[in-house]
């Protein structure tokens, strides 16, 4: 099995994994599609010096499925993968949705090229594009946004000992450096998180670009989908899937298992008929033949 796994063409393989997600996929309008990195942690090996490789996978937030992944050159990063990811991916009429690395004006050119909305992050070493959005906001709440287009939404939950609170605000037509061309840059966004917790209390700010119009609502739900992935996808992948304990490291075999990971993860989450986590769903189907042939039908 080693052996096999290890020679077959990644390339191919995720191919036919795009193919069959385009044959029974359908994506709703206005589906919030988030685009992240995960290291696989066992992969590394070091009789060859390889490092641990990098898959940055498209997560389908609201019908809970894997699209598509690829991996990270060794000798490269993010900002070159996702371009190649989101040529094979179908947005249209999605909202994509990246961290900060993703903040490059070619990504948000072939999101919109797709007919797709982008949310993207922004932070500090984003250099002046930061500093005016800050500047930008920080000036409105001062003056109330007196003469700026904009949209507001809050959202409030309690838990497991903790109050959070959170402000979303859009602006409109950003009076930003007129030299920043980014493709359908109609609004910058900002979330404000009031959390506490055990008598103390924390407040962080967070700024985005985005093609969207004045929505705050949609926008602040666009960021909590994102967040999201972590714990529909990544969290299930190591905690169920043991993926960051798994020594599969030899050729293709560790691109292509993450490929097989993906791929159980979309079967046994749209299982519906047993009522249990993707962990205890695959242990059924390794003891009960007919369970394993009603997920797989699925396919």
């Amino acid at each position: 099995m080693a052996r096999v796994f290890a020679q077959i063409n990644p390339q191919e393989f995720q191919e036919c994994f795009l193919n069959w997600m385009k044959s029974i996929t359908k994506i709703t309008n206005g589906e919030v599609v988030a685009i992240d990195g995960k290291t696989l942690r066992g992969s590394y090996d070091k009789t060859s010096e390889q490092s641990a490789i990098q898959m940055v996978s498209a997560w389908a937030t609201t019908n809970k499925l894997v699209l598509g992944q690829v991996k990270v050159d060794e000798k490269s990063n993010e900002i070159t993968a996702i371009p190649e990811l989101l040529k094979v991916l179908e947005l249209s009429g999605c909202i994509v949705t990246i961290d900060a690395i993703g903040c490059q004006k070619e990504i948000m050119k072939l999101i919109t090229q797709q007919n797709a909305d982008y949310v993207i992050a922004l932070k500090k070493n984003q250099g002046n594009l930061y500093d005016e959005v800050e500047k930008l906001f920080s000036s409105g709440i001062a003056t109330g946004f007196e003469g700026i287009a904009h949209s507001t939404y809050k959202t409030e939950e309690t838990g497991h000992g903790r109050h959070e609170i959170r402000n979303y605000v859009m602006l409109m037509e950003p009076r930003l450096n007129p030299d920043s061309v980014w493709s359908k840059f109609n609004s910058v966004g900002m979330v404000e998180s009031v959390r506490s917790l055990n008598g103390e209390t924390t407040v962080e700010t967070h700024y985005f670009i985005s093609s969207l119009e004045s929505n705050a609502k949609q926008f602040g739900n666009s960021i909590r989908s994102h967040w999201g992935i972590e714990n529909s996808l990544h969290w299930i992948l190591d905690v169920a899937l043991k993926e960051d304990d798994c020594r599969i490291r030899k050729d293709n075999a560790p691109q292509n298992f993450a490929i097989l990971r993906h791929i159980a993860v979309n079967l046994l989450g749209q299982e519906k008929r047993v009522k249990r986590g993707i962990k205890n769903k695959q242990f059924l189907a390794g003891l009960d033949n007919n369970y394993l042939a009603r997920v797989l039908a699925l396919a």
